[in-house]
């Protein structure tokens, strides 16, 4: 059974590979995909761009496709900079450009209001029409420097209390228990077994 995940990153690519393991299934990218064209996300949603790219990949491949939006919403800019987090301070996107916004733009905000979320949609699409979203969420909050060298995007910048560490001070292996992703893709193995069980060769076209 083959199935594809509508990126071209590595890192979530091999998440997933990791997470199906035992499952017997094969987990492309567009990485396989001669001249794919980008999908403008023009969303309004996490959940409305991981749907666009999720429905591109079945159309250009007639397999079960997933796909997945995420980013940061910080509280006290009421939610920003939310489905911009990638091209927050503008195009090109740029991860350091991206923080020092974030940075600048709390500069005067106490401590106690820096509270923050990531967040991820995954939406799985399938060929015959049928469509299903998870969801993940971790909270934390704004530090006011960089901390750690692992990890991308607002990764330094965003502290768990819990774990007295940012997001780039994490192992791999912490990261992808606890990550938003992670538990939006753990979400949708279950929903994605039983298709796979349920799905004949000749639905995937």
């Amino acid at each position: 059974m083959k199935i594809i995940l509508a990126t071209l990153n590595q890192g979530k690519i091999r998440e997933l590979q990791e997470l199906l393991v035992d499952e017997g299934i094969e987990v492309l990218s567009l990485l396989d995909i001669p001249d794919w064209e980008d999908v403008e996300e023009n969303g309004e949603t996490f959940a409305d761009n991981a749907a666009l790219k999720a429905r591109a990949a079945v159309r250009r491949t007639g397999l079960i496709a997933l796909a997945d939006d995420s980013g940061l919403e910080v509280d006290e800019l009421e939610g920003a900079p939310g489905v911009y987090s990638a091209r927050y301070a503008g195009e090109p996107k740029d991860d350091e450009r991206n923080n020092d916004k974030l940075l600048q733009r709390l500069e005067t905000t106490s401590d106690d209001k820096r509270t923050a979320r990531f967040r991820c949609a995954l939406v799985m699409a399938t060929p015959f029409g049928k469509e299903y979203l998870t969801e993940g969420a971790i909270e934390g909050r704004i530090i006011r420097e960089r901390r750690g060298q692992a990890g991308f995007g607002y990764d330094p910048i965003f502290y768990l209390p819990e774990y007295a560490r940012t997001m780039a001070e994490l192992t791999m292996a912490e990261k992808n228990k606890l990550s938003h992703r992670a538990q939006a893709f753990r979400k949708v193995i279950p929903i994605l077994r039983d298709l796979c069980r349920d799905v004949m060769p000749s639905d995937q076209g």
